[in-house]
This record gives C-alpha cells, sequence and structure tokens, in this order.
C-alpha cells in the first residue's frame, strides 16, 4: 500500500442546541439551575440560546415606550432595569470586581446615551435597539456565572451569527448568509469551548443595527442555529413538563403530549400555542433534526418530542390568543369584495407586519382577526380607512379546537358572544367576547 492515501471524510460535529428562556434565569437560583443542568450534559457540545431574564422583555418594551410616546419616566424604569440585574449579580458573584459588573455598567451607559437623543427613526427601530439589550445583559450573566463554576463557555454576540433584512421586530433571516458566518465563527469555537452561549430573538443588519424576529423569537434562533450547525437535537427548557393540549391558566387537567409530528407542531403553533415559537419548527423539519420540550424544574423527565412522522396526535387541543381585534373591512361603494379588492387589503397587511390569525369574506366584507399590537394596528387601520370602510371589535378572544366535537364547542362557548366562526375537518376556530 506503499504511496496509497485514503482520504476520510471528515465526520460532523455531533452538538445540540438548548434553549432556556426568561422564566428559567428569572433570578439567581434559576441560573443555579441552569448551570446545574447543563452539567448534567459534562463532555457534550452545546450552544446555549438565552432570553432575556423573567419580564425584563416587558419593562424594556415600557421603557422604549416612555422614550418614544413619552409615556412614562425613562430614568426610572432604566434604574429599574439595572438595578434589577445588577442585585441579581450581587447574589451570584461575590467579588464585586468581577468582570461582569462593568461589562452591565457599559450596556446601561450606552442605553443610556441612546436614550438622551430624541427619536430619529420609526418607533420599530427604536423597539429592537432597546428591548434586544434583555438578551445581551442576560448572557452576559449567564456565561459568566457558568465560567466561574467550572464551565468552559465561550459568549458569542447573535448580531455577528444571525443577519437579517431591515424588517425592525419582525427580522426576515438571510439564511445563506448566516449559515456561512455560524459555520465560521460559531463551530470553530468547539475547539477550545464545550459550549458556545449567544442570545436568541436577536439578529443584525449589513448596517450594523439589532433587528428582534419577533415576540418569544428564541426558539426560532435556536433552531436556526440547530439547522445551520447540522445539530443532532434541539431542547427547549420550559416550566412545563412538555407540549400540553392546553394552556394550564385555562384548563386544570391538561395532558402532556409525549411525541407529536412536525406537521401537528407547525400547526398547533400556527393557531398560537404559545410553547413554541411559530417559526421554529420549518428549519428542524427541513433537516429533520428532533425536538424537545422539557422542564426545567423536573429535567430527569423525558418531556414531549417532536419529529417526522406520519401518524397524527388524536388528543384533544385547546389554544387560546387573547387581546385579539376583529376587522370588518368594506368597499366604501358597497361593490362587491373582489381579488383587487383582497390585494391592496393584504399588501397593507403585509406593509405593517400584521398577520393574519383568522379571515373570513363575504360579498361585500373582508373579515380578520388579529392580534391588537397598537404599533402596528393603528397605522394600519389609518391607512385601510382612508380606501374601505372599516368597523372593528376590540378586546376579543381567538379560540381553536383542535379534535374537536360539538358537545366542546358548546361548553367552551356558553354565555359567550360568538363573533366569527369556521371550521374544517380536524380544527374549529371561532372569534368571542364575554355576553355582557
Amino acid at each position: 500500500m506503499d504511496g496509497f492515501f485514503v482520504f476520510l471524510p471528515l465526520l460532523p460535529l455531533m452538538m445540540q442546541v438548548f434553549k432556556f428562556g426568561g422564566a428559567s434565569v428569572k433570578d439567581a437560583a434559576s441560573v443555579k439551575n441552569v448551570s446545574s443542568i447543563i452539567k448534567r450534559f459534562k463532555g457534550s457540545k452545546i450552544i446555549v440560546v438565552v432570553s432575556a431574564m423573567g419580564k425584563i422583555t416587558n419593562k424594556l418594551e415600557s421603557l422604549v415606550n416612555a422614550y418614544f410616546y413619552k409615556e412614562g419616566d425613562v430614568e426610572a424604569i432604566l434604574n429599574e432595569v439595572k438595578s434589577f440585574h445588577l442585585d441579581l449579580c450581587k447574589e451570584l458573584f461575590a467579588d464585586p470586581n468581577t468582570a461582569v459588573f462593568n461589562e452591565l455598567e457599559n450596556v446601561f451607559v450606552e442605553l443610556l446615551w441612546a436614550l438622551e437623543e430624541e427619536p430619529s427613526f420609526p418607533y420599530n427601530h427604536h423597539y429592537d435597539q432597546i428591548v434586544s439589550q434583555g438578551e445581551i445583559l442576560s448572557t452576559l450573566i449567564v456565561s459568566a456565572y457558568l465560567n466561574s463554576v467550572g464551565v468552559n463557555c465561550k459568549w458569542l454576540d447573535a448580531r455577528g451569527l444571525i443577519q437579517t433584512d431591515n424588517s425592525y421586530r419582525d427580522g426576515r433571516v438571510d439564511f445563506d448568509l448566516s449559515e456561512s458566518l455560524v459555520k465560521s465563527n460559531l463551530l470553530p469555537q468547539f475547539k477550545n469551548h464545550d459550549l458556545v452561549l449567544t442570545q436568541g430573538f436577536i439578529g443584525g443588519t449589513s448596517e450594523n443595527f439589532t433587528t428582534t424576529l419577533g415576540r418569544e423569537g428564541s426558539d426560532y434562533t435556536a433552531a436556526l442555529l440547530a439547522y445551520f450547525g447540522v445539530a443532532e437535537k434541539v431542547v427547549i427548557w420550559k416550566d412545563v413538563p412538555g407540549v400540553l393540549n392546553a394552556d394550564p391558566k385555562y384548563f386544570k387537567n391538561t395532558k402532556k403530549l409525549d411525541e407529536i409530528g412536525y406537521h401537528d407542531a407547525i400547526e398547533l403553533t400556527y393557531y398560537g400555542a404559545s410553547v413554541i415559537h411559530p417559526k421554529t419548527i420549518k428549519p428542524l423539519q427541513n433537516k429533520n433534526i428532533p425536538l424537545y420540550v422539557k422542564s426545567f424544574i423536573k429535567p430527569e423527565e423525558p418531556g414531549t418530542v417532536i419529529q417526522q412522522g406520519d401518524k397524527r396526535n388524536p388528543v384533544t387541543s385547546y389554544i387560546f390568543k387573547d387581546d385579539q381585534i376583529l376587522l370588518s373591512i368594506m368597499p366604501k361603494d358597497f361593490s362587491f369584495i373582489v381579488e383587487d379588492n383582497l390585494s391592496a387589503i393584504f399588501s397593507l397587511f403585509s406593509k405593517f407586519s400584521v398577520r393574519v390569525n383568522m379571515m373570513q369574506n363575504s360579498a361585500i366584507s373582508f373579515s380578520v382577526c388579529t392580534d391588537n399590537d397598537v404599533h402596528k394596528i393603528t397605522p394600519l387601520l389609518n391607512e385601510l380607512q382612508s380606501q374601505f370602510k372599516v368597523l372593528y371589535n376590540s378586546g376579543v378572544q381567538l379560540m381553536t379546537i383542535r379534535n374537536y366535537d360539538q358537545d366542546i364547542i358548546a361548553s367552551l362557548s356558553e354565555n359567550k358572544v360568538i363573533l366569527m366562526e369556521q371550521r374544517s375537518r380536524n380544527t374549529f376556530q371561532m372569534v368571542i367576547k364575554d355576553n355582557v
């Protein structure tokens, strides 16, 4: 065999992606719990995606509104956010000279500088620059703590990995560029580190502005990183034992779904199931990467696995979306709703990034149920009303029932006014309000 060489293909990196949401890092004890979970997988190569801590995203949204609309005290809200993170750090790090304290101070100094300037961009742009800092702050803290307890962790900025267009608050990912950046900047880190930690929810533009991927978008980040790195699996750690057939705040006797297919999962997320971000399933299905939803409270339990499979889930599932608005759109001249009208309507929905949750049309009207996000709905209504007659009901609820029967519908609609309903073979939806 002298002079004969056999070239073996490089083996793929055996890597998995963990996502920890805000509830899993809401305080110092929770951060320590995340560390204990990660230590259970010693020797594994893991990308860890972390959200903002607790309810900090909500608080930063209040900060944006105080800054942009003068609805509140900017300095007071910023100090509240700052105190929360610094107090949490004091519980985790005995030495006040630990580097993470300076790193957090630098973030808050830059935030303060930005907030001292008058708004110069649209609301959505400022929203992304400010709200995204929640993920930066949380990951700086979690990364520092992991390294302090012996976990070999590398912190990376997701804005240098996930590249998007300029669709602020709903960034559209450039898959080719992002994949190239993940392969060149993230995966090589595993030569010297067992764990790479980065932010969920956020991305960057070619102009070095920050974008966000939509509320609860950290799940999507985890799926994207798994897709680009061809991970063996993704694990989303939640405060529930897995994917349930209903939200526990509405139903006491919920059932855990042990296994569901991609098809069922994407339908559940499309209709509004809050356990997984709607965009999460597609990249995983495209490369047949299983998704596990597990409890960070009881990490030893199996949770739910979402993976390839033709078997449909027969369990009745209930999905509730609160704070909805039902729009009824009609031509001003009482003409029919035809293709030209629908094209104009959908163009405006796309322009303002308003997602349709349910729609229905008749001869002279087109009805749409959507999230009542005032920062998107108000400009949408202004433009719709310039072309159409628009009526609306706010404060309504959208209820979706998978694998329904008439008794279930009757029970859930008791003492409710049904404003709109539609059904298919497996799914029933109704827009309802209280009968007062």
